[in-house]
C-alpha cells in the first residue's frame, strides 16, 4: 500500500454540522473504505472533552496515512449535543444510514447508557471513553470495549494513595451531581475508608453551577478534599477554592477529569500542588506518547489530555484487531471479539489489555501539578501498574454488590 498524499485535518473541528463525513487522504487499498463513526460533543459544558476526542482520533489517522490494516478509512463525526436523546439519534444515523463498521465514543456516561442496548441489538462494536461502570460489569455488553477507565478505576487509586501515602484521616468530597460524579466519589470513598480514612462531608453541586462558593463554605474541618468535576467545571471550582483561602491549607485531590492535562493551559496558580489520579499523563515517557504529544502540539497547539489520548489508544486497538482479522474485519461480531483480545505494549498511556468484560487493565498515574519552564505540567510521582476496574477486590464479590451510586456504598462517617 502506498500513501499518495497526507493532509493535516485542521479545520475539521470548526464544522457545525451534526454529522460530518471527513474524507481521508486517498490510499491504494482494496475494497470499500472502513467506516468509523465518532460520537462526540460540540456544545455545552462537556464540549471541551468532545473537541479533544476528535483531535485524538484525527491525530492517529493522520499518523497512519488514513489507512488501517491496508484499508482506506472514512471518519464520520456526529455531534450528540451531550445528551442521551442526541446520542441515541446519532448512533442510529451512523449505524443505519452510514453503515459504519465501528463506533468511537460517546463521551458521557449517560450517553453510553442510552445507546448500549441499541449497539448490542445492531451488533456494532463500540470503543467508548464513557465511564458508565455497569456496561463492563453487571450488565456487560459484548459489543462495548473501554480503553480508558471506568468512573471509579482512577478514583480507587486515589483513595489508596490518600490513605496510605498522604495519611489524610478526614476528607470531604465534592463532585458534579450526575452518574460519573457519583461513581467517582463512591469508588474513592470505598477504598479510602477500607484503608482507615473517613469521609465526613459529601457535596453535590448541579452539573451547571455558576458559583461554587456556597458549596465550598460547607467543607468544614477536614484534612483534604477530593473533587471529581469534569468538563470546564474544574476551572471554576479551583479558582473559587483558592479565592476562599483553602489552597495551601487543605490539600486538594482530583480524579482524572478534574486535572486533565488539556485543562492546564486555562489554569493558573490555583492548580499548583493539586494531586490527581489519571490513566494518562502527557508527562509519560513512552515512545508512542512522545509521538502523540508532538503531533498534538504541531497540529493543534495543545497539550493532550485523557480524552484525546483515549481516542488515540482506541485507534491503536482498532488497528490491532483489524490486523488480527484480516479480511474478516468487516464482520462486526468478529471485530468485537478481536477487540476484547487486544494487548498492546506501547501506547500513550502504557501497556493495555482487556478483561473478559471489555474494560481496560492498565497503569494509573498519581500526578502533581507543577510549574516547569513557566508552564503547568502534571508530573508523574507514582505509577500503579496493571490496575483493574475491580481494584484489588475479588471480582465475584465486587459484582455481587450494587453499582456505585450517590448513596452506595453508604457513608457511615458523615458529620453535620
Amino acid at each position: 500500500m502506498t500513501v499518495k498524499r497526507r493532509t493535516v485535518l485542521k479545520g475539521l473541528l470548526a464544522t457545525g454540522a451534526s454529522a460530518v463525513a471527513i474524507k481521508m487522504p486517498a490510499v491504494h487499498a482494496q475494497g470499500a473504505p472502513f467506516k468509523i463513526g465518532l460520537l462526540t460533543v460540540k456544545t455545552g459544558p462537556l464540549a471541551q472533552g468532545g473537541l479533544q476526542m476528535e483531535q485524538g482520533i484525527a491525530a492517529f489517522l493522520k499518523e497512519k496515512g488514513s489507512a488501517l490494516a491496508g484499508r482506506k478509512v472514512e471518519l464520520l463525526v456526529a455531534d450528540t449535543g451531550g445528551n442521551p436523546a442526541g446520542a441515541k439519534t446519532k448512533a442510529q444515523e451512523v449505524i443505519e444510514r452510514d453503515k459504519v463498521n465501528v463506533i468511537l465514543g460517546p463521551l458521557a456516561a449517560f450517553e453510553l447508557l442510552a445507546i448500549t442496548d441499541y449497539v448490542r441489538d445492531n451488533a456494532t462494536p463500540l470503543l467508548s471513553l464513557a465511564a458508565a461502570e455497569d456496561v463492563t460489569q453487571r450488565k456487560a455488553n459484548p459489543y462495548v470495549i473501554r480503553p480508558s477507565a471506568t468512573s471509579g478505576q482512577c478514583s480507587h487509586v486515589m483513595g489508596d494513595y490518600a490513605a496510605k501515602e498522604l495519611k489524610l484521616a478526614r476528607m470531604a468530597t465534592i463532585s458534579d451531581d450526575f452518574a460519573f460524579g457519583h461513581e467517582q466519589v463512591s469508588a474513592f470513598q470505598r477504598v479510602y475508608e477500607d484503608a482507615g480514612g473517613k469521609v465526613v462531608r459529601k457535596l453535590w453541586p448541579p452539573l451547571v453551577t455558576p458559583d461554587y462558593t456556597p458549596f465550598i463554605a460547607q467543607i468544614g474541618n477536614v484534612d483534604g478534599v477530593f473533587h471529581g468535576f469534569a468538563g470546564s467545571n474544574p476551572l471554576k471550582f479551583m479558582r473559587a477554592y483558592a479565592d476562599l483561602g483553602l489552597k495551601g491549607k487543605v490539600p486538594l485531590l482530583a480524579g482524572w477529569t478534574g486535572m486533565d492535562d488539556a485543562l492546564l493551559k486555562s489554569l493558573g496558580d490555583e492548580a499548583v500542588g493539586v494531586l490527581s489520579a489519571a490513566y494518562y499523563s502527557a508527562d509519560f515517557g513512552s515512545e508512542s506518547n512522545k509521538r502523540f504529544v508532538a503531533a498534538m502540539a504541531r497540529d493543534y497547539n495543545v497539550l493532550p489530555g485523557g480524552y484525546s489520548a483515549g481516542m488515540y489508544v482506541a485507534g491503536q486497538c482498532l488497528e490491532a484487531a483489524m490486523l488480527a482479522l484480516g479480511e474478516k474485519a468487516d464482520d462486526r461480531k468478529s471485530l468485537a471479539e478481536a477487540l476484547h483480545k487486544v494487548s498492546l505494549a506501547d501506547t500513550p498511556r502504557g501497556p493495555v489489555k482487556f478483561d473478559q468484560y471489555g474494560n481496560v487493565i492498565g497503569d494509573v498515574f498519581i500526578r502533581r501539578c507543577e510549574r516547569k519552564g513557566g508552564q503547568l505540567v502534571n508530573s508523574v510521582i507514582k505509577t500503579y501498574s496493571g490496575v483493574s476496574q475491580f481494584w484489588t477486590y475479588e471480582e465475584k464479590a465486587f459484582l455481587a454488590n450494587p453499582v456505585y451510586t450517590r448513596d452506595y456504598p453508604p457513608a457511615k462517617n458523615l458529620e453535620n
